[in-house]
């Protein structure tokens, strides 16, 4: 019973001692003041990186829109990973754990992982480049091997992308050697079209060269109106003209369906015909006969 009592009143002179509650009140404090100071200076860093790329919009000397948001994001993510690493370890420090030891062990530890994560560090490496110069970017239409499609999502270690028939694609950066970006300029639709022998080509070529003329204030994908090479081939039943399009970025199929619809229509309205397969069939028996005779 005496033990009893005693451990009774140890604790409860330990559980009423002042100076323990004023240090974890202190140390309380110190967490909530570090949590505030941190959150408060990504605020800033943050609308200090936005200023800076607003003050470069107004400049001469710019770099794509894309490849500014790209910065700016991940400009956003370093800052606030570094700011919570900085204060989690004074967060630890208050609470008296050895950050130092804490440190030393974690670098041993990450030495160990890093040399069985080779591929895992080739990913990160690859995809820190991969948005740094702006390779390419969410909603780009890109072929990386055999794979080609919309760009979905870019992280650090993998990039997503979906074909039109919708497959999803998850490539390692670290695999992605050479990539085919077709949306960082302008697309050229070409379009060929088959006019018969028989019909005026001077009269086809005006009817087609004024339509095109009107194309661009219907299609706010062309950039300005499409183009009449003129005769590209001679066929076996018809003779093909060339037309190209300057549009927005991967909208040249778009357009070049379209003005083959526009085409067909604008040529039927004029009577000239479009050639389409015939056949001709004769008798090789009646090759001798006179005309008129049996």
């Amino acid at each position: 019973m005496d033990s009893i009592s005693t451990d009774i009143h140890t604790a409860s002179k330990t559980f009423l001692n002042e100076g323990m509650w004023i240090a974890i009140g202190q140390g309380f404090i110190k967490i909530i003041a570090i949590i505030f100071i941190s959150g408060l200076i990504i605020r800033i860093g943050r609308l200090a990186i936005h200023n800076t790329f607003k003050l470069r919009n107004k400049s001469p000397l710019r770099v794509s829109e894309r490849r500014e948001t790209t910065l700016e994001k991940l400009l956003d993510n370093v800052v606030s990973y570094v700011v919570y690493f900085i204060a989690f370890m004074m967060i630890l420090s208050t609470l008296t754990i050895d950050v130092k030891a804490l440190l030393a062990g974690a670098g041993i530890v990450g030495l160990a992982i890093g040399f069985g994560a080779q591929n895992l560090v080739k990913d990160i490496i690859s995809g820190f480049f991969i948005i740094f110069e702006d390779q390419f970017s969410v909603g780009d239409h890109i072929k990386v091997g055999q794979f080609e499609g919309n760009v979905e999502a870019i992280g650090l270690r993998t990039t997503k992308i979906k074909n039109w028939t919708g497959e999803l694609h998850i490539l390692p950066n670290g695999s992605i050697s050479q990539v085919t970006n077709f949306s960082l300029n302008n697309s050229v639709g070409v379009v060929d079209v088959g006019i018969a022998y028989e019909e005026d080509i001077d009269k086809a070529e005006k009817v087609i060269t004024e339509l095109l003329e009107k194309l661009p204030e219907q299609y706010e994908q062309l950039i300005k109106a499409p183009e009449l090479l003129g005769v590209q081939n001679l066929g076996p039943s018809e003779i093909v003209l060339r037309i190209v399009a300057e549009t927005l970025p991967m909208q040249h199929f778009y357009i070049a369906r379209m003005i083959r619809k526009e085409i067909k229509i604008a040529l039927d309205e004029n009577g000239i015909e479009i050639p389409f397969p015939r056949l001709v069939m004769y008798s090789r028996q009646d090759e001798g006969k006179e005309p008129g005779r049996e």
